[in-house]
C-alpha cells in the first residue's frame, strides 16, 4: 500500500464524500439542476465530486467571482465591527417584595 495521498482535483480543498453522503447528495443534485448556483460550483469544486474538465471551467469561475468581490469590497473578508453604543434609556428598577408581610 502507498501512503501517498489520493490524487485531488483542481481547486479540492477536502477528501470526496461517499456517492451516498447526504450533503454530496444534496449538492450534487443542486448542481445537476441549478448549475449557476454559485454554492453547488464551490462546494463540487472543493470536495472534489465534478470531473476534471467541469472542476477545471468552475474553478476559473469561482475564481473570476472572488476576484470581482474583492475588487468591489464585497465578499465575506473580515467584516467590519462597529462599536456598541451605551444605552441612554434607564432599566426600570425591580421592586424587591422580601419586605413584605403576608397575612
Amino acid at each position: 500500500m502507498s501512503d501517498a495521498a489520493p490524487k485531488q482535483k483542481i481547486g479540492q480543498k477536502h477528501p470526496t464524500p461517499t456517492p451516498g453522503n447526504g450533503d454530496r447528495v444534496f449538492y450534487e443534485t443542486l448542481y445537476n439542476q441549478r448549475p449557476e448556483s454559485e454554492m453547488a460550483q464551490e462546494w463540487c469544486v472543493s470536495y472534489g465530486v465534478l470531473s476534471e474538465e467541469d472542476a477545471a471551467k468552475i474553478y476559473k469561475k469561482i475564481l473570476k467571482r472572488k476576484a470581482a468581490a474583492k475588487s468591489v469590497g464585497g465578499g465575506s473578508s473580515s467584516p467590519v465591527k462597529s462599536e456598541k453604543k451605551k444605552s441612554s434609556s434607564k432599566k426600570k428598577a425591580k421592586k424587591v417584595m422580601d419586605d413584605v408581610e403576608f397575612d
